[in-house]
């Protein structure tokens, strides 16, 4: 089809995918990261302003790409966080190079693999071909290791390492889990792209053979649950978030977990509507919960900031897969929910902990004290950060974390009790941590933040915002997804 006759929303969706790459090959080619930085902006926000339109512009369903009620939230709000991320990237990385823990050879590179980042993502969101969905977080995964080992220090290429490996493996197991997928459709669907087109899949789906659906989101759990960090399968995530660069942790958690999270998702929807097949639900409440109740634990044995962050990352993506296992319109909406408000509530804090290591010269948690006093505007936002993190009203967080809760006491009181107790030890945790951080008589050094506080607040903002006014157009959207997801 040529450009000449595509519709509106087939010429946005050829921008989300065609625009990072385009700008990937200019930002290899531009020597100055003052520049390269600019132009990542630019670009990231012209991807968010066609994610934004496309919700209006809806192409028709092709065969390797669509766009869907489900898939259009997660493409709006990964392009919302990557431009946010890539305006807090610009300065941040300007002052790793100032201070040479950085080289401006590694700047090209950088700037280049932020936009194939944001194409790998978009393409697995897009794709209505479950192997094309694979082949994108798989490249993702590839170019985050990369961004991961940019410091080329030994703990960064050794957490680069671990992330490839474990990610390799779990790559693998959802590689099976969709080739058992495909032989299941092949005797309804035949030879060819129909028996691998998610559109075609989930029409077929009553037909197809349970015994290999069922092995195969065992394997696809699995494989896509790495990428998730659900526990125990989490133990790339915090090296990968305490070495790389700060924009790449905020990129990680506030959304290549989503990527991964959501491609379950796809799955699960394909096994819920074969009525012979198990069902795919206490399996992910089951990892879910394992994910929460030990993450919450373990955020009090962290002696690094980004470290302790990520263990928070573990946690929260296990209360959201907790609640897409429980299921039901009002689980699934507080999943919706929590998923956005923690994406943008963690990227906001990973922006203020990349403030605080290039303030205070050090991650160590015990080198960094009376944050309030030595950076008041910092320490303030940091504090706000963890208040929404951790569930308290008024912020967002609180709201979805309300929702899942009330959903569990209603159909499962006994699961609720112990999600609530997890919850709470983590919250103690968390609290402990920051009257550290932000609190008492400031220690270490103590030089100025030259990085902007915008995208930190505004992310905040949007999630008070959520806290006490949802917009009813966005409900209405929850709604449905939450409907379709069964």
């Amino acid at each position: 089809m040529t450009p000449a006759v595509m519709g509106a929303g087939d010429l946005l969706v050829l921008a989300l995918l065609a625009l990072p790459v385009a700008t990937a090959g200019i930002l290899a080619l531009v020597p100055s990261h003052r520049i390269g930085a600019r132009i990542n902006v630019g670009a990231c926000f012209l991807a968010l302003v066609a994610a934004v339109v496309l919700v209006a512009h809806r192409p028709e369903i092709g065969r390797y790409l669509l766009v869907d009620d489900l898939n259009i939230s997660f493409i709006v709000l990964t392009n919302l966080v990557a431009t946010t991320t890539s305006g807090f990237s610009a300065s941040y990385i300007a002052h790793e190079l100032e201070i040479g823990r950085l080289q401006p050879r590694y700047m090209r590179f950088y700037h280049a693999m932020y936009q194939l980042l944001l194409f790998a993502m978009n393409l697995a969101l897009l794709a209505n071909n479950i192997g094309l969905m694979w082949v994108a977080v798989e490249l993702a995964t590839l170019t985050t290791v990369l961004m991961v080992g940019l410091y080329r220090t030994h703990e960064a290429l050794e957490a680069a390492w671990k992330y490839f490996i474990l990610g390799s493996v779990g790559i693998a197991l959802a590689l099976y889990g969709t080739i058992l997928v495909f032989q299941a459709a092949l005797p309804e669907l035949g030879q060819g792209p129909r028996a691998m087109a998610w559109s075609e899949l989930i029409l077929a789906a009553p037909k197809l053979d349970p015994a290999l659906l069922n092995l195969a989101f065992i394997f696809l759990i699995l494989g896509y649950g790495t990428k998730v960090g659900l526990a125990p399968l989490h133990a790339w995530l915090p090296d990968a978030h305490a070495e790389g660069p700060t924009p790449i942790s905020a990129v990680l958690s506030g959304l290549l977990l989503n990527v991964a999270l959501f491609a379950v998702l796809r799955f699960k929807m394909l096994l819920s509507a074969n009525a012979a097949a198990m069902a795919p639900g206490p399996l992910m409440i089951a990892m879910g919960l394992l994910s929460v109740v030990f993450a919450s634990f373990m955020l009090y044995r962290r002696n690094d900031i980004k470290r302790l962050f990520a263990y928070s990352s573990i946690e929260h993506m296990g209360i959201v897969a907790f609640a897409f296992g429980l299921g039901g319109t009002v689980a699934n909406f507080a999943g919706l929910l929590h998923m956005a408000m923690h994406s943008l509530t963690k990227s906001a804090i990973f922006f203020a902990v990349g403030h605080v290591a290039q303030a205070k010269g050090t991650q160590k948690i015990h080198d960094i004290a009376g944050l309030t006093e030595s950076h008041p505007i910092l320490g303030w936002g940091l504090v706000l950060g963890v208040v929404a993190i951790a569930g308290l009203p008024p912020m967002g967080v609180f709201m979805s974390e309300f929702l899942i809760v009330t959903a569990a006491f209603a159909r499962a009181p006994v699961l609720a009790v112990i999600l609530v107790a997890a919850l709470l030890v983590g919250f103690g945790a968390l609290f402990w941590r920051l009257h550290a951080i932000a609190f008492g008589q400031p220690t270490g050094k103590s030089a100025p933040v030259e990085a902007s506080y915008i995208p930190m607040f505004a992310h905040l903002i949007l999630v008070l915002i959520a806290g006490v006014y949802l917009p009813a157009p966005l409900v209405r959207w929850f709604q449905t997804v939450a409907q379709a997801l069964g």
